[in-house]
This record gives structure tokens, sequence and C-alpha cells, in this order.
């Protein structure tokens, strides 16, 4: 009997901690996947405002052409991205910094701000920011906590051992945080 008991505490207790914690970062791997594709969902949905709002601008404003295909320049690089999580929230910055200039575009045309179509796309834009945020910080508690695990003692072993790499953050740039204002008359 103290034979299995020693066993039990030298090989079997450790082998189902090493198992718990191998599959509870495999876990937490698959929730960062699942919430990436939350962010990416959202992140299309922006893609298909962006170049409805830049017609709808391009009728008002035509002297703002640069600025215009700059914005669907960045929407379709954005779009095409399919590098790192780094990599894509540099190009996410630069578009919304790109969508915050037509915005501040439209303020010069009150004929634009009153159309109703420009308004309508503007508030689901809005909408669209919101929800893009809202994956986000998902995403990004999901990597917190997946890093958090694969960085603790002595969980690190473990993910050192089997080769579970860092994922990074979707950080967003601090002048670019802002969703763009909607102004109802």
């Amino acid at each position: 009997m103290i034979v299995f008991v020693i066993f039990f505490i030298v090989v079997l207790l450790p082998a189902i901690w090493v198992i718990a914690t191998y599959n509870t970062l495999v876990a937490l791997r698959n929730h960062i996947s699942e919430s990436w594709s939350d962010v990416d969902t959202e992140l299309q949905r922006r893609y298909e405002l962006i170049p409805n709002l830049v017609e709808t601008v391009k009728g008002y404003a035509k002297h703002e052409r640069e600025t215009l295909e700059k914005i669907i320049e960045l929407r379709n690089q954005c779009q095409a991205d399919r590098g790192s999580v780094q990599h894509q929230s540099g190009t996410e910055n630069q578009l919304v910094s790109g969508v915050h200039r037509l915005m501040a575009i439209a303020e010069d045309y009150p004929d634009l701000k009153a159309d109703q179509h420009f308004m309508q796309l503007q508030k689901e834009l809005v909408n669209t920011e919101d929800r893009i945020q809202a994956a986000r910080r998902f995403y990004n508690g999901n990597v917190r906590d997946y890093r958090n695990k694969c960085e603790a003692f002595p969980s690190n072993l473990i993910a050192g051992g089997f080769g579970f790499q860092p994922h990074d953050f979707f950080d967003v740039d601090p002048a670019v945080r802002k969703a763009p204002e909607v102004n109802v008359f």
C-alpha cells in the first residue's frame, strides 16, 4: 500500500498536473484564435463600410480626391493583410487615422453632414468601431490569460517544453482610440 501511495505521489500526481496544464494552455490558445476571428469579422465589417463612406463624400468633396484615394488604399491594404497581429494593428491604426480625416473633411461640407445616407453610414461606422473595440478587449484578455499561464512558474515549464509561443496584443495607437464622432442635428 505504501508503494502505491509513493507511486501516486511521485508519478501519477505530476503526470496529472502536466496533462491538466497542457490542456489549459491548449484551451487558452484556442480562445485566442476564436477571439481573433471575432476581431477579424468586425474589421471586415469596417472594410465594407469605408468604400460607401468615401463614395458619399466624393460627391460633395471632389477636390479631396487624394485623401479619399489614400483611405481606400489603406482599406485595401488592411483587408489583404494577414500578417502578425502586431503588423495588422499598425495598418489598422493608419486606417482609423484616415477615417478620422475623412470625418474632418465632412465637417467642411454642411450639405454632406445633412445627407441621410452619409449620416446612416457614420452611425454604422461608430457602431462598428465600438464592436471592434469590444472584440479587441476580449482578444487581449485571452492573450493576457494565455501569457500569464505561459510565463508563470511552474506552468512556464510545460509551455516551454511543449513549444507554446507567445501571442501579441492587438494594440491601438492612443491617437486613434476614439471612435469617429457623429453629429446628429
